[in-house]
């Protein structure tokens, strides 16, 4: 079985039947390595040919000082041909570039993408992430448990590496909350360096938001509260120290948030049986297979892309379906890259929420695009004995020429294995929410985002800066522009967000719904529309980044604060959180 996963933490609380060693996972081949093997040797291969192949085309020099010195039998002094040097000259780098053009167009062909479609044999069961144990305090509080702590976890077939891991190994177990409820989280760092927890797409006050100014130290603790206060979602939750938030991240600090809401349709609700996390996240190993390797890839711009795809920390993962409808929590749970979501025989599936919460009605699709950080959740139909494998195909993220950006990647990433009996659940419902629509006449400002490079309007994060001030229970139009060429995407805390046009046309049904990440591939522009409400502080601020997670890190964030009316911003204070 696969081992490391969740530690000491209560086994699969929450999940029906579950058991310890199904979180852990089961032991198998990793076919993949083949396929890695096989492409760092092509690319070794090419290494060798551009490094080592001499390069044609010099010309003789000619040394001025021994023309003309042979006497016996005379010789005439050959006088060159202007015309005829500038030719040769402009001959030889001809050549020379062709050579480097021909060199870098073979590099580029064959090399830079992954392609793992029927290459994976499904060994490892699905690794279920438990839903964390919580308890009712003598305020009518309900308060969990996290604790950061270092570990080793079993990715499968004996792939054990050094991670980080919430209350175990590797990622963090699943929290859950209804709407109403005021919470608590006390979090322990058991790390020996800083880090923090931010609470991604949850409404909740600047204090309590777990971005870069609520470090909590190695060894120290931090326990946040929050009254529990919008639609029924997927969120999650992750490290956001200013600089470090990759490293974080992709060592394994990550975990879910679900919200419920007693208003909410009847929908697959079974944790664990028809309602399931998929937290999808590439990795790359040492080329031994005993370490993650954290460098960005040769060229890239947007930080590490991985050429193996793990769910929930399990490679070459499947599920067993015991229902005929099965309801998939999908998040982006990668630091750069973004996965294009469909099946293998292109069955269509229900698309019915995305970061904010459900849909006003279902989005039948065949293809969903997900950027880093964002969530959807998807209901799927399976008949008796079938199979079926939930692929990314190349996903969309602008002009990739240079395979820089895992533009033309794609992979198998989940096997569902549907049981030849199957337990028959109610239709889906068309009418799923109810949402208000924010009037653009009614917002107080409207700000403008230009993503270029590593700044946003020109400029980088810095820790002492406010960018903008929002006055609390007002609406405000952002419009988000990406000008560089590079691929970005745009996160911004406390809020949900309605986009009301894309390259100003009115968006597509998949993104009609409630948002707080989007993609914004080149060239590309969004206007957004947002409410500010319930909470203000002029000191604290929230934030806004790209979640590129590599971007972020370099500086690709601003800052804003909420304040009563009249209000003015204060100054930035860091709160570091100790024992």
């Amino acid at each position: 079985m696969v081992a490391g996963a969740f530690v000491g933490t209560a086994a699969c609380n929450g999940v029906p039947g579950g058991k310890r060693s199904e979180w852990r996972g089961a032991r198998g081949r990793t076919p993949t390595a083949r396929v890695r093997a096989q492409a760092g040797r092509r690319l070794r291969g090419i290494t060798e040919v551009s490094l080592n192949k001499p390069v044609s085309g010099s010309t003789p020099g000619i040394t001025r000082g021994e023309c003309g010195l042979v006497t016996t039998p005379p010789t005439p002094t050959r006088r060159r041909n202007p015309l005829r040097v500038i030719l040769l000259s402009v001959l030889a780098v001809t050549l020379i570039c062709c050579g480097g053009a021909v060199a870098l167009g073979t590099w580029v062909l064959t090399s830079g993408t992954t392609d793992t479609f029927d290459k994976i044999e499904f060994a490892n069961r699905l690794a279920i992430p438990p839903l964390a144990p919580s308890q009712i305090d003598a305020k009518g509080r309900r308060v969990f448990e996290l604790a950061a702590k270092p570990g080793t976890h079993d990715f499968g077939a004996g792939r054990r590496v050094d991670t980080w891991g919430f209350n175990g190994a590797y990622l963090g177990p699943t929290l859950r909350a209804t709407r109403g409820e005021q919470v608590v989280v006390n979090v322990r760092n058991g790390l020996d360096v800083d880090t923090s927890v931010h609470w991604h797409g949850m409404h909740l006050p600047a204090a309590m938001d777990g971005g870069p100014h609520q470090p909590v130290r190695a060894g120290g603790n931090w326990a946040p509260t929050w009254k529990v206060d919008q639609p029924a979602a997927t969120l999650w939750y992750h490290p956001h120290p200013h600089g470090e938030t990759a490293k974080h991240v992709y060592r394994g600090l990550a975990g879910m948030f679900i919200v419920d809401d007693e208003k909410s349709p009847p929908l697959p609700n079974r944790y664990g049986v028809d309602d399931i996390p998929v937290i999808v996240q590439d990795k790359k190993f040492s080329r031994e297979g005993d370490e993650l390797d954290d460098a960005p890839g040769f060229l890239s711009g947007i930080g590490i892309l991985g050429d193996e795809i793990a769910v929930n920390g399990t490679l070459a993962p499947y599920l067993d379906v015991t229902t005929d409808k099965v309801r998939l929590r999908v998040l982006n749970g990668s630091t750069a890259r973004s996965y294009n979501f469909g099946f293998s025989d292109d069955r269509p599936f229900a698309l019915i929420a995305t970061d904010g919460g459900l849909l006003e009605r279902p989005v039948r699709t065949e293809r969903l695009n997900l950027s880093p950080g964002e969530r959807a959740e998807i209901v799927v139909d399976v008949r008796p004995g079938e199979q079926t494998v939930l692929r990314s195909y190349p996903p969309e993220v602008g002009n990739d020429l240079l395979r820089t950006r895992g533009g033309n990647d794609r992979f198998d990433v989940l096997q569902l294995r549907a049981a030849g009996q199957l337990e028959q659940t109610p239709a889906l419902p068309q009418q799923l929410s109810t949402m208000e629509r924010l009037d653009p006449a009614t917002a107080a400002v409207t700000r403008r985002f230009k993503l270029s490079g590593h700044n946003i309007n020109g400029e980088q994060m810095e820790m002492d800066r406010i960018d903008h001030v929002s006055t609390v229970d007002t609406n405000e139009v952002w419009e988000v522009v990406n000008s560089d060429g590079d691929f970005h995407s745009f996160h911004v805390h406390d809020v949900q967000f309605q986009i009301l046009a894309v390259d100003g046309s009115k968006p597509p049904a998949h993104l009609s719904g409630w948002k707080d990440t989007i993609p914004v591939q080149d060239g590309r522009s969004y206007k957004l529309i947002m409410r500010f409400a319930d909470y203000s502080d002029p000191n604290t601020p929230y934030m806004y980044h790209c979640h590129v997670l590599f971007h972020e890190d370099a500086g690709m964030m601003g800052q804003f604060v909420v304040v009563k009316p009249g209000e003015q911003a204060g100054r930035p204070i860091s709160k570091s959180h100790q024992h």
